[in-house]
């Protein structure tokens, strides 16, 4: 099997679709050797910012000098992206081969009667396969979804569990309260470990406090008002924390301060563990995130000001607004939307649109889930006088340049599935 015809099939897999539990995994990670019983593990779940407090934390430790294996999802340019080692992308002839042994493993479990992997369980014995074999010191997992029974909850030898934000997100899922949703994801909090979770509802901190006193593991809180002095500048954000100061991350966004501290007592947790980080490794590593990581209120591109943002619930769209409130009091704003028909964009568009001049909808390309553009604008049509549905990812690009003026800003968002293509576009138009 080629690099190509692995990716074939690799993508081919969405048609399994999406199973909730544990069994597939194990029978799927068990065909292959169980490779995640020899790995070391931090584990993260959340609602949002699960990706961007991955990316400090692989990014600190990696500058500590540790083998660092990362494992995010979605990806926003290619599927080699979800499964790094030090930031370097699974390699194609590494993917060709565990494509190849998780192809083979997966038509075992078949003709032994069992369900096909979904594509998310073979996406994650994949990436265990390849961290092994790399011999990485410690892996960054991002769960896929909620995290008593996802997948990447096959793993025994969790450090440190890491839950991030909770807000409403998958309910059909993980249920309709906070309390329930946080229950979900603080089942992957082990024994003997330690957590660290974002201070937020007490509703959703009672079931991690309770599920980590239960497992005697040692509880660290990231504390959102030890974050003082908080400077939003044009290309970087500045703060500090306890009795850290001036700390600089590379990203923009009200909510990454919030991600930084998390991945702060992440990493002071693992100290408990062995893995060491002086100061100036946890600065330099915070500062160093950026790379192979994107869309999280990301410039593109300037005169006009264009930024691309992963919000695609409630909750992120409530930190978008955050941060549109921050960065562009008095600036004409046009809006690129496109959302999934399963999220509550009703609830999105409401705490959103009232920043907009303009709004463009789209449909996100190539994904079953994808909500209509047309149907997008008649929703949005109902409480903003100007909304335009477009029929591509470039169509909305080069409409947008249209409307917008040098001073004016672009903001993407509503699904990180098309924001790669969007991205690429407005490169193209360069």
């Amino acid at each position: 099997m080629n690099y190509k015809e692995a990716l074939e099939y690799m993508e081919g897999l969405s048609v399994h679709g999406i199973s909730p539990g544990l069994s597939g995994i194990e029978r799927l990670c068990g065909h292959i050797g169980n490779p995640q019983d020899s790995l070391k593990f931090v584990h993260i779940a959340g609602t949002n910012g699960k990706g961007s407090t991955l990316a400090f934390i692989s990014s600190v430790l990696k500058t500590a000098g540790y083998r660092v294996g990362r494992y995010i999802s979605p990806t926003i340019f290619e599927y080699r992206e979800r499964i790094q080692v030090n930031e370097a992308y699974i390699t194609k002839t590494a993917f060709a081969e565990g494509v190849s042994l998780i192809k083979e493993a997966c038509e075992s479990i078949v003709s032994e009667g069992y369900p096909h992997p979904t594509a998310f369980e073979a996406d994650t014995a994949l990436a265990f396969w390849y961290f092994k074999e790399k011999k990485c010191d410690i892996v960054v997992l991002e769960t896929g979804m909620g995290g008593r029974e996802d997948a990447t909850n096959i793993i025994k030898n969790t450090l440190v569990s890491v839950i991030t934000s909770i807000g409403y997100d998958h309910m059909k899922f993980l249920g309709d309260t906070l309390s329930k949703i946080a229950s979900e994801k603080a089942g992957i909090i082990k024994p003997g470990g330690s957590v660290v979770y974002l201070q937020g509802e007490l509703s959703a901190e009672a079931p991690i406090i309770e599920r980590a006193t239960a497992l005697h593991s040692n509880v660290f809180v990231a504390e959102r008002e030890n974050i003082k002095n908080i400077k939003y500048l044009k290309s970087k954000t500045v703060f500090d924390y306890k009795s850290l100061k001036k700390i600089e991350i590379p990203f923009l966004g009200e909510y990454q301060p919030e991600n930084a501290i998390t991945a702060i007592e992440a990493i002071n947790a693992l100290s408990s563990a062995g893995y060491k980080v002086k100061e100036e490794k946890l600065r330099e590593g915070l500062k160093g995130a950026a790379k192979n990581f994107y869309g999280r209120f990301e410039i593109i591109s300037r005169n006009p000001l264009f930024i691309v943002d992963g919000a695609h619930n409630p909750d992120g769209a409530a930190k978008l607004s955050k941060s549109i409130e921050i960065y562009f009091t008095n600036r004409r704003i046009i809006y690129i939307m496109g959302v999934l028909a399963d999220k509550d964009y009703l609830r999105m568009t409401d705490l959103t649109c009232g920043y907009a001049d303009q709004i463009i909808t789209l449909t996100p390309p190539d994904n079953k889930r994808a909500l209509s553009g047309y149907e997008l604008a008649k929703v949005i049509s109902r409480a903003h006088r100007s909304v335009t549905a477009v029929d591509s990812v470039e169509e909305a690009v080069e409409m947008a340049h249209i409307m917008a003026g040098k001073e004016d800003v672009i903001i993407a968002f509503g699904s990180l599935s098309f924001l790669g293509r969007l991205i690429n576009a407005e490169k193209l138009r360069k």
